[in-house]
């Protein structure tokens, strides 16, 4: 489910979902897709900004790691 997020003093967007998803990978491009507006603003956003933070695909799987000597 969406939910909207509150930015702090000083943050970007990546900050946002870094904070609100714990990554930024696949989920900036959601976010300016769902808030078309803030790719108008400034690189730091005003604090207080409301920003829809919509659902984000899962994250993809790690890999296994390849050993060269076993």
């Amino acid at each position: 489910m969406p939910t909207t997020y509150i930015t702090k003093q000083g943050e970007t967007i990546d900050l946002a979902c870094y904070r609100h998803y714990g990554r930024t990978a696949d989920v900036t491009e959601l976010v300016l897709a769902a808030n078309p507006a803030l790719a108008a603003s400034d690189a730091v956003l005003p604090m207080g900004t409301r920003i829809l933070m919509p659902d984000a695909p899962p994250s993809p799987a790690a890999r296994p790691l390849v050993s060269l000597w076993t």
